[in-house]
C-alpha cells in the first residue's frame, strides 16, 4: 500500500455462550447434559422429540433457565424489559435437526448492561454489554469414534441439543488480548458464583467467540478498518489470548497485501488451531438477514413484572470482584491470595465462615483472623486438596476445628510442625482441636523438669554443638533444639528450650 501505517488500535467485542446447569433442557423436560448429574450420559441418550425436531413436537419454556439468565443479566447491570419474545433463527447444519434454532433477536431477555474491570494497564475500564439472550444449544458434531479412532464420516451426538444457552454479547470495548482474557475470566467467575453453570471449559460449558478487527491510522491522516473476524468456539483462556494476538497481526499483514477494508459481506469466521497457534478460515460470516429470523409461532412472549425481578435480585450474592476487593481492602490479603480464595465460589464461602469462627473463637480482629485462616487454607489446605483431587472446602476440616487450631497456635500451645500434623488429623477425624491434640500428644510441653531431661540428653548426644553454642555460636542452637524436639516428639516449646539452653550453657 502507498499509505504508511502510523498507528493502530485493536477493537474486540465478545460473544460468550454459557450452558446453563438446569436439570432439564430449555424447551423440554429431558435431562440436561450441562447438569452434573448427566455429564457422563452415553451419546444420544438424552434425546426427545423436541430436541430432535420430530413432527408435532412442541416446545415449553424452562422457568429456571429464565431465572438463571435474568440473574446473570442483573449481575452484569442489564435492563430486564417488561416483555421479551422468541424467534426462529434459520440455518442448515447436521447438528440442528429442526433446520432452525429457537433464539431471541429483536426483544432479548437482558439488554444494555456494563461491567467495570481492572484491566492489564492497572486502570479500570467499562465493558458495555449489548444484550444477553436465551436460546437452545445445538448438537455436537465430531469426527472421531470413542477411544479416539477416526470415523468414516462425521458423527453427531444430540445430547447437547436443546441445552439452555445464554449468549452474552459485548460492544467492541476491549482493546487487547490481555484485557479480553481478563474479561473472560471475570465473566466465568461471575457465572460460577451465581451457580448458573459449573463453568468447566473442557466440557464446553462456556465458549468464547471474539470479534476482532484493527483500525489503522495512515500517514495521510485517513483511518481504515480491517474486516471483522469472528473466531469460533474457543474453550480456554489461552486460546482466547492466542487467537486475538494472532488475528491482530494477520489482519494488519493481510491489509498491507490486499487493502480490503471492512464493508458489507467482508466479515468472516475462523477457527483456532491450538497446535499450530493460528486461525483458519471457515466461511464468510452471515448477516442477520441471512438467518431469516421470524417470530417463533409455538411460544408466547414472556412477560416480566417487578415482583419477578425482585425475587431474582434477592438471589444475587456478593460477586467475585467485590469479594476480592473486600479481602484486600478490609482484611489486608494480597491480591494473589484473594484471587486464589475466590477461584471456587464454595471455597470463598467456606473461607468467610472460617474467618467468622476464628474471629469469634480466638478473639482476633477480622484482619488477623482472615490472615490466619488464609495461611492455613492456602498452604496445608491446598496441599491436601491437591493430593486428594478435591477443592479446599472439601478436605474435611470444619470451621470450628480450624478456629480451634488457630487458637492453640496463637496461644503457643502447639508448635508449627505438630500444628501441621493436627491439621491433617482434623481433616479426617471428628472432635475439637484441643481434644485431638491432647490425644495425639501434640501439645507443647513447657514443664521445666521434662525440658531439662530432654536437654540433658541432647547435650550428651551433641557435645560439639553444646560446646559451640556455649562459645557464642548461635547457629549451633539449631542442632540442640532439633535434638530436643526429636526426643519430645515435637512436644517441647522451642522458645523455652532455647531459653533453658542459654541459661544452662551461657549462664
Amino acid at each position: 500500500m502507498s499509505s504508511k501505517i502510523v498507528a493502530q488500535r485493536t477493537m474486540i467485542g465478545m460473544e460468550i455462550h454459557v450452558e446453563l446447569a438446569t436439570r432439564t433442557k430449555m424447551f423440554s423436560r429431558t435431562p440436561n447434559v450441562a447438569h452434573p448429574d448427566w455429564y457422563d450420559a452415553p451419546p444420544n441418550s438424552l434425546c426427545d422429540p423436541v430436541c430432535l425436531g420430530l413432527p408435532g413436537a412442541l416446545p415449553t419454556m424452562n422457568h429456571e433457565a429464565i431465572d438463571m439468565a435474568m440473574l446473570v443479566g442483573m449481575a452484569l447491570g442489564c435492563r430486564i424489559p417488561d416483555q421479551c419474545s422468541w424467534d426462529r433463527k434459520n440455518y442448515f447444519y447436521p447438528d440442528l435437526p429442526k433446520g432452525y434454532q429457537i433464539s431471541q433477536y429483536q426483544h432479548p431477555l437482558c439488554a444494555e448492561g456494563q461491567i467495570e474491570l481492572p484491566l492489564s494497564s492497572g486502570e479500570h475500564g467499562v465493558i458495555r454489554i449489548t444484550r444477553a439472550h436465551l436460546e437452545e444449544d445445538t448438537g455436537k458434531t465430531g469426527h472421531e469414534l470413542p477411544g479416539g479412532l477416526p470415523a468414516e464420516g462425521s458423527i453427531i451426538d444430540y445430547n447437547r441439543s436443546g441445552t439452555p444457552l445464554l449468549e452474552i454479547v459485548t460492544e467492541p470495548d476491549l482493546t487487547s488480548a490481555d484485557d479480553a482474557e481478563i474479561f473472560c475470566r471475570e465473566l466465568r467467575a461471575i457465572c460460577r458464583a451465581l451457580r448458573v453453570t459449573e463453568g468447566i471449559m473442557q466440557r464446553g460449558h462456556m465458549r468464547f467467540e471474539p470479534n476482532i478487527n484493527v483500525v489503522l491510522t495512515l500517514e495521510d491522516g485517513r483511518e481504515v478498518a480491517t474486516p471483522i473476524v469472528e473466531v469460533k468456539n474457543l474453550n480456554s483462556f489461552r486460546a482466547v489470548h492466542g487467537a486475538i494476538e494472532y488475528e491482530v497481526k494477520r489482519q494488519v499483514d493481510q491489509w498491507k497485501e490486499d487493502g480490503i477494508e471492512m464493508g458489507p459481506g467482508a466479515k468472516s469466521t475462523r477457527g483456532w488451531d491450538d497446535l499450530g497457534c493460528r486461525t483458519l478460515l471457515q466461511r464468510s460470516k452471515e448477516d442477520a438477514h441471512d438467518y431469516r429470523y421470524f417470530p417463533e409461532p409455538d411460544l408466547v412472549p414472556l412477560e416480566v413484572d417487578d415482583a419477578w425481578r425482585a425475587r431474582i435480585r434477592e438471589r444475587l450474592p456478593e460477586l467475585p470482584l467485590a469479594r476480592r476487593h473486600r479481602y484486600v481492602e478490609q482484611w489486608g490479603l494480597s491480591s494473589k491470595d484473594a484471587a486464589a480464595l475466590t477461584e471456587v465460589p464454595a471455597t470463598a464461602i467456606f473461607y468467610d465462615t472460617c474467618v467468622h469462627e476464628a474471629n469469634r473463637c480466638c478473639e482476633l480482629d477480622p484482619a488477623g483472623a482472615a490472615s490466619a485462616v488464609a495461611k492455613w487454607l492456602l498452604n496445608a489446605g491446598a496441599r491436601l486438596a491437591n493430593e486428594q483431587g478435591r477443592e479446599v472446602h472439601e478436605i474435611g476440616i470444619e470451621p470450628e476445628q480450624l478456629a480451634g487450631l488457630i487458637l492453640l497456635r496463637e496461644g503457643g500451645d502447639i508448635g508449627s510442625s505438630n500444628a501441621d500434623t493436627l491439621f491433617g488429623r482434623l481433616c479426617c477425624e471428628d472432635g475439637d482441636a484441643r481434644t485431638l491434640a491432647e490425644a495425639g500428644n501434640l501439645l507443647q510441653v513447657s514443664d521445666t523438669g521434662a525440658l531439662d531431661g530432654w536437654i540433658d540428653q541432647a547435650v550428651a548426644e551433641q557435645v560439639q554443638a553444646a560446646e559451640d553454642f556455649a562459645g557464642g555460636k548461635d547457629a549451633a542452637a539449631g542442632r540442640l533444639i532439633g535434638a530436643v524436639m526429636k526426643l519430645s516428639r515435637g512436644g517441647a516449646d522451642a522458645a523455652m528450650v532455647r531459653q533453658r539452653l542459654v541459661e544452662r550453657l551461657r549462664g
